[in-house]
């Protein structure tokens, strides 16, 4: 027997504990995870919540991320004790994920944890951080050189804009980030932003073409925000799209496509192949100032404490990002 968060649903809807599960009920795999630690993410508080259909499968272990040690492995690539992370592949999803104490995975979807992380702080970064390195690593293959001009950030104060402002800013990128949250500019700068702007003049319908400034753009927050920030992306830049905090619409037109030669680069981060995984994780091995990750973590807590977090972190009461010790 090993504890999980267990979703169910019913024709009286859905209910969500904290549940005693016998390995048997573990879904097909060919490695099984002792899980040291998980994360909570925008996607696992819909999905706890119930308020968007992210569960596909019931009953269903919510958990997008997960790091731990293989304890049984029948995949060529794994053998037990090896340290592991996933993230994404629909885990969480329609496979049971990373928010209990085993997971029994594809050994495919997984990467090896790089030992310049522990599972803390693998899962300080989890999805939001290893999305952000894919949005730098899309940027810089476009060709988007520091010298060029400032690089924006939306969504500033989430996981992803906080790990692409400190990656950003050690590749030598001068980092503007749009924030609604003021009182977050020491935070923010401490990451290495070199400005701060109100996220509110991005947020409204805007011109097709605005006055060009950034060279390139991370965002994860969609619809006004990201159409603003393309309509303000200098001659040949490029756009990094990689979430829909605002919404999944956009409201644009063709015109900085056609008459500046910006790029909209949209970074997936569910299905990505493993060499992009990989790249990603060398990226944030390599780049990440440890100090400043600890920066990033909101908190560390247990798998009860997640149900009530979740609603917490869908109104934005959260910055950064959620640590959950499985075994707490």
């Amino acid at each position: 027997m090993f504890s999980g968060i267990l979703i169910n649903k019913n024709d009286e809807g859905q209910t969500v504990e904290v549940a005693q599960i016998e390995e048997s009920q573990l879904p097909e795999g060919n490695v099984t995870v002792e899980v040291e630690r998980s994360t909570l993410n925008y996607k696992d508080g819909l999905a706890i919540i119930g308020s968007s259909p992210v569960v596909r499968k019931f009953p269903m272990v919510p958990g997008i991320d997960l790091a731990g040690v293989v304890s049984e492995s029948s995949h060529p690539e794994w053998k037990e004790g090896d340290r592991v992370v996933l993230n994404g592949w629909g885990v969480g999803e329609t496979h049971w994920g990373g928010l209990a104490q085993k997971a029994r995975l594809n050994g495919d979807w997984l990467v090896p944890l790089p030992q310049a992380f522990n599972s803390r702080q693998a899962m300080a970064i989890g999805t939001a951080g290893y999305t952000a390195a894919l949005c730098v690593d899309a940027l810089v293959k476009h060709g988007v050189k520091p010298d060029q001009g400032e690089i924006l950030v939306t969504g500033a104060t989430g996981g992803v804009g906080s790990v692409a402002v400190m990656l950003l800013a050690k590749a030598g990128y001068t980092v503007v980030v749009a924030t609604g949250k003021s009182s977050e500019e020491g935070y923010l700068k401490g990451l290495g932003a070199n400005d701060i702007i109100d996220r509110a003049s991005l947020a409204e319908k805007g011109k097709p073409l605005q006055k060009e400034r950034w060279a390139g753009v991370v965002d994860p927050v969609g619809s006004h925000t990201l159409v603003n920030a393309c309509a303000q992306t200098k001659y040949c830049g490029a756009v990094a799209a990689c979430g829909l905090a605002q919404g999944p619409d956009f409201p644009s037109t063709v015109m900085p496509f056609i008459l500046r030669g910006v790029a909209l680069l949209g970074v997936d981060s569910v299905m990505a192949p493993k060499d992009r995984r990989m790249a990603a994780w060398k990226r944030l091995a390599e780049d990440l100032d440890l100090a400043k990750l600890d920066e990033v973590i909101a908190g560390e807590i247990g798998l009860a404490d997640a149900i009530p977090a979740a609603k917490d972190l869908l109104e934005g009461k959260i910055r950064g990002r959620l640590v959950v010790d499985v075994n707490k």
